[in-house]
Order: C-alpha cells, then structure tokens, then sequence
C-alpha cells in the first residue's frame, strides 16, 4: 500500500532519546510501572500476527532497529512459513548486495517464533498484526493489558479501526488509563519492507509520551511517521480507498477496460500500479472492510461501497492471494 507520508519532526527524535534518571531503571524495576518508555529504553519487540505485515514487522526491526523480536502466532504453520518468508527476504537482500551475510545471520538470530502469548511478558513495546476484525484485536489487547509489562507501549497495526475503541478494551473501568494511555496505532505501509511511510494514530486515551515514543522508535527502523488523528480511515485510507473505489465504480459501469483504468494512472500520474491491480495487491476483502468502515463512520453515500467490489468478495476473489480478483495470478 502507498500512502504520502509526512516528514516527523526532528525533534521529536531529540526529546526521545533524552531520558531522566527515573527513565534509566533497570527493566526489573520497570516491570512494575506505568512510566511510559522512550525509543532508547525499548529493549525487546514483541510482534502478534506473523502474515505478511506482521512478519515484515518484525523484520524490519530486528535489522533496522536492532532488537530482539517475539513473533507471536496461534497457528505453528503461519509462523513457519513467515519466517521462511523472512529468510527468503534477507537471501535476496545479500545476493543483490544490499546487505552482507552477517547482518542476515544476525538478523535471523533476532527473531523468535511463538505460539505463546506469555512470552510477551518482558517486551517493551509490542505491535499486534491480526486481520481487521474489531472483535478479534480488542480481545488481544484485553490480553495484552494483562501479560505486558505495566509501561510497554501497546500499539496496533490497524488500517481503519478507531484507537480509542481497541484502547478501551484494556480495561473494566474507563477512568483507569494506565494501560489505555499506552495504546497507539503504528500502520505500517505495505510491503513493510520496501515503504517507509508509517501513519501514528491516538486514541483519546493515548497519552503524549506514547505517540512520541511510537514517532522515534518507527524512525529507529528507518520509516518516516505521518500522524494522524482518530478519525474513520485516518490519513492513507482516507484518500487511497475512495480513489480505488472510484476505479472499480469506473469498471462497473463501463467507463474503461480494467487495463485501461490501470494504465492511465500509471502512465499519466506516474504511479507504480494502477488502482485495480493495487485493490487485487491490497486484497478485495480488506478494501471492502475500509469502505465499509468509511461509509458507516462518516455517514458520507461518497463512501458507499461498490457493488461490483462486494460481488467480487462474495465470490471468493479477493486479488492476488486467492489466486483471482480483476486480475487473474495463477499461471
């Protein structure tokens, strides 16, 4: 996914990096407060989701950032194919010479495979992955609530769920913010790997220390934050999903051929992809869900989802992971 994205300030970095004596605890005293951390302090990356965003997560922040990453999976087979995935990435990386076989290896020796939630017990900070399903991220950050330690940063890789919501399910007593003020949203741009934009979203909880402390530590894997405030499709979507949907509004009612829509994008505001085959890249299912999302939260008929793209969902083509979507993938 593209999406422009808005240089940080410098000195949000510069703040980060400068820590108090009371910041420079050891991490067992740590583990029993709710003092927010800063980039520097954040020691350990714990990674729920270990698909395609998840795991270029945890990629990019163990070769970027340096640290040690918990990738955390209830299905053992998604966890052995990302990081199969993950070291099919750096082998390329080293035959084009963009990095040495060193930095792979120690990269690789980063990142830790788990089916076990508990094993987020001692992270700094953790980024949760999961598929777009309000229901299924608030119950991982009820959990998270419990098994992190009481000042990591809680953040969500959501692309269009309000923050405030999955921030409230941290707690029984909405008054109680020691672990809502700690939530934010990292949206990562797909794939993580290759776009360095990264959209920083807080939730009415979110306290002014996490947002800076999500700022600095996604420049410390090399990206560029744009923040965005809690609104339906925060800034990338925002713009992105209505566009792709006018596209496939322009395919149902005959305005151009498919490749016709894609190549006077491509050739005419130079983008790499046109609209059509970025839907089938995105997944169909996951642009109708944003639609859906922007249309509901904003109560706007310019939001109104395709009929045509709700057909195609219905069906089963979803884009280039199953294999059909306005394209077709299997040769």
């Amino acid at each position: 996914m593209a999406a422009i994205a808005l240089l940080a300030s410098s000195r949000l970095m510069a703040s980060s990096r400068s820590s108090t004596a009371a910041q420079r605890l050891s991490s067992m005293s740590r583990q029993f407060s709710s003092t927010p951390m800063t980039a520097a302090e954040i020691k350990k990356l714990g990674v729920v989701g270990a698909g395609q965003m998840g795991l270029g997560i945890a990629l990019v922040a163990a070769q970027r950032a340096e640290v040690p990453v918990i990738v955390v999976d209830n299905s053992q087979r998604s966890l052995d194919k990302g990081m199969a995935f993950a070291d099919k990435l750096l082998s390329k990386d080293v035959s084009k010479q963009r990095i040495s076989q060193e930095i792979a290896d120690a990269t690789k020796k980063r990142l830790t495979p788990s089916t076990n939630m508990q094993d987020l017990s001692d992270v700094d900070m953790v980024i949760e992955a999961v598929p777009e399903i309000p229901k299924l991220k608030e119950d991982i950050f009820a959990q998270l609530a419990e098994i992190c330690p009481k000042h990591a940063i809680l953040a969500t890789n959501t692309s269009s769920i309000s923050i405030t919501k999955i921030a409230a399910a941290t707690t029984k007593d909405p008054t109680d913010t020691s672990a809502s003020s700690r939530v934010v949203s990292t949206h990562f741009m797909n794939p993580v790997p290759v776009q360095k934009g990264v959209e920083i979203i807080s939730g009415l909880q979110t306290s002014e220390e996490t947002v800076k402390t999500a700022v600095a530590f996604c420049e410390k894997m090399g990206k560029v934050p744009s923040v965005s405030a809690d609104k339906p499709g925060f800034l990338a979507n925002r713009i992105l999903m209505p566009y792709i949907n006018e596209a496939v509004i322009c395919l149902e009612t005959g305005v151009g051929k498919k490749e016709d829509i894609d190549n006077i994008m491509k050739n005419g505001t130079n983008v790499p992809m046109g609209p059509l085959a970025l839907a089938d890249f995105i997944g169909l299912d996951t642009c109708l869900a944003i639609m859906e999302t922007l249309h509901q939260g904003l109560g706007d008929s310019k939001y109104r989802p395709s009929p045509l793209l709700r057909q195609y969902v219905d069906a089963g083509w979803l884009g280039k992971k199953s294999g059909k979507g306005f394209y077709d993938y299997k040769s």
